[in-house]
């Protein structure tokens, strides 16, 4: 009996992972495909990077998540490896290591499993299949309409139409800390503060720092700064500091430039979008379905994280929540695609005349795409 107890433990997965089969992995290959094709559609080159990293890739100092949210273990040389729980550091690495003297703008594009740590009472997976893309080498305004565009092309090609896509800008509330002389501990912490939606904690740590009431109010204010379009010109005027009116400036640019895509429907802006990733600057976004807490989609700009690899080069990308996407789709009843019912092509095992004509049928229906099972009949019952 307590063999049978312990065989019938091994039938379940750790928290936190989970199996994919059957209807909802094929639809997960369809979202997957999907969004595959239309990255690939704007010139964009796969790139592969491995499961495990070092942990100096995803360190403290890169800007990635806490180190207790890591899977770490050690090789037979004692070195701390990581499972990857984000793609953005380890493609930065590939491409301050291959592309390293490259000029011209890089397109790379990735799907693959991210590994988190996390609790299972945040009701997230530690597994998650995620696909992105990378452009390294455009500091411009129009790579970052490009990654919007192509998050908004990627989501509407999968059959989800009822997003929207939240922007932020962080050098805006940098440009803020700056004017107010906070600290770069007192801004690092008050922008993890924001991110996570704490006004309370926000505002108490502004009452320790020695800055006046005004700017304590303007810090603070960001985080209820929700603006579209038309607001963004009244933002203009009342930022006090050129970091900040650069920042707002750039948001309205990119507005301009997603209106001539007809994009411009689905965006909105929120100036307390922050991220917790700290090697985001620049444009920060998110793409939120209704009814869904957590978004599908999320990128940015992170113009410093390849030179902690070695390559001084800007950047922007995004990354995409596959299976996210597809449980939305299925949540809304949105039709998949239905793969083609399985042919049998029956054989009788004592007559290999019947055998030779089964095979020969299988392999023609395969050649035309149809998909083909040889079933004995004599072993079915």
């Amino acid at each position: 009996m307590s063999d049978f107890k312990q065989n019938m433990s091994l039938l379940h997965t750790p928290d936190g992972v989970r199996d994919i089969y059957g209807k909802e992995y094929d639809n997960i290959k369809f979202v997957r495909d999907t969004i595959s094709k239309v990255i690939e559609s704007y010139g964009y080159t796969d790139i592969q990077t491995p499961s495990f990293e070092f942990f100096d890739v995803f360190s403290k100092e890169v800007g990635t998540i806490p180190s207790r949210e890591l899977y770490k273990f050690f090789d037979k040389d004692n070195e701390t490896l990581v499972l990857r729980p984000d793609f953005t550091p380890p493609i930065a690495r590939c491409a301050a290591k291959y592309f390293l003297e490259e000029e011209k703008p890089i397109r790379l594009t990735y799907s693959g499993q991210t590994f988190q740590n996390i609790s299972s009472l945040q009701g997230k997976l530690s597994e998650t299949l995620q696909q992105g893309a990378e452009l390294i080498g455009d500091p411009t305004v129009y790579a970052d309409a490009e990654m919007v565009s192509l998050v908004i092309d990627c989501l509407l090609n999968t059959g989800l139409d009822n997003f929207r896509i939240s922007i932020g800008e962080v050098d805006y509330f940098k440009g803020l800390c700056k004017e107010a002389n906070l600290s770069e501990q007192d801004e690092h912490e008050l922008r993890n503060l924001i991110s996570s939606k704490n006004p309370i904690a926000a505002s108490e740590l502004l009452k320790g720092c020695d800055i006046k009431e005004e700017m304590r109010e303007k810090l603070l204010k960001v985080s209820d700064i929700f603006a579209d379009h038309g607001m963004l010109s009244e933002l203009l005027e009342s930022a006090g500091n050129d970091i900040s009116k650069e920042a707002v400036k750039r948001l309205m640019k990119l507005y301009e430039l997603l209106k001539i895509r007809g994009f411009e429907k689905y965006v909105s802006f929120d100036l307390g979008l922050l991220s917790k990733y700290g090697y985001y600057i620049g444009i920060v976004f998110k793409a939120y379905a209704p009814s869904v807490g957590s978004p599908v989609a999320t990128g940015g700009r992170y113009d410093k994280l390849l030179s902690y690899f070695g390559k001084d080069a800007p950047a922007v990308g995004f990354v995409i929540q596959t299976d996210e996407v597809e449980k939305i789709l299925e949540r809304q009843e949105i039709s998949f695609p239905e793969k083609d019912k399985i042919t049998e092509v029956f054989f009788q095992e004592d007559s290999e005349g019947s055998y030779k004509e089964a095979i020969g049928l299988a392999v023609s229906l395969r050649s035309i795409g149809k998909r083909a099972v040889l079933v004995n009949k004599s072993r079915e019952k």
